[in-house]
């Protein structure tokens, strides 16, 4: 438990300065250059090697009963619903670790990529900055979600920003500009893409609360990628639309593939 805390005045702080680092304590430290240090410390603190602790190790499979496709998972710190979501709708998912070669990652001859969630600030992560580059210059359809979408906005050119309050819970309303309808999402992010590039894509979902950028599709390749989480089943069921999206465009990138072919 927590005590001696005046959580009204918490609060207001918050309210007033935003999101900022802070340290639970046993005892107060004992003089004033203690003090001086702790809270030099807690100023300082900054999360390290996110990805490294969340991703998996190595490559493993999730199979389908009837699999008619194959989609590659990167793991940024998925969640078990995303490979469920595709495997529902016929798809074997290979997931892989956040630091794949996506050269490596073709040898599986994947029909899609996936780029989940994951933690931490996207523009510290700049291997997968490149990663998610490469993969969106591979051809294939490529479906990114909250960090995944971040990462895939760093590799076009956009940029993001630290919001003063994250989006956090299960009932954040976000319009589909496509479809002109308001749905319920789930949400956990810290911060927000801005300044999208027009020649590369554009935004496909806002925020109804502060109107940030939720979503992208993109013009320039056969990708588009929502901030807020699809598998979370908020709703419980409005957001599944995205992954019959993904779905879609890897029937018609195959069905292309296959013409060549003949």
């Amino acid at each position: 438990g927590i005590c001696d805390v005046d959580t009204r005045s918490l609060t207001r702080r918050l309210r007033t300065h935003g999101v900022m680092n802070a340290a639970i304590v046993t005892e107060y430290p004992e003089d004033e250059a203690a003090m001086e240090a702790l809270l030099q410390e807690i100023k300082d603190f900054q999360i390290e090697n996110a990805m490294e602790a969340v991703s998996c190790k190595k490559p493993y499979v999730r199979t389908c009963e009837n699999p008619r496709y194959t989609v590659v998972l990167y793991d940024f710190g998925d969640k078990s619903n995303i490979a469920r979501s595709l495997m529902a709708r016929s798809c074997n998912v290979i997931t892989v670790p956040h630091d794949t070669p996506v050269a490596e990652v073709m040898k599986y001859h994947p029909d899609g990529i996936m780029l989940s969630n994951g933690p931490g600030n996207p523009e510290k992560d700049l291997g997968c900055v490149q990663t998610a580059k490469a993969a969106l210059e591979s051809g294939l359809p490529v479906f990114g979600i909250c960090f995944g979408h971040q990462l895939m906005a760093l590799a076009m050119g956009a940029k993001v920003r630290k919001l003063q309050y994250g989006h956090r819970g299960g009932n954040q309303p976000v319009r589909d500009l496509i479809q002109d309808k308001i749905f319920i999402t789930s949400q956990n992010h810290g911060y927000v893409v801005e300044d999208l590039p027009e020649s590369v894509g554009v935004v496909s979902h806002v925020n109804v609360n502060d109107n940030t950028c939720e979503g992208v599709i993109y013009t320039t390749c056969n990708s588009f990628s929502v901030q807020f989480h699809p598998e979370a089943s908020s709703g419980p069921l409005d957001m599944h639309y995205l992954f019959d999206n993904f779905l879609e465009r890897i029937r018609i990138n195959k069905f292309k593939q296959d013409f060549r072919k003949k």
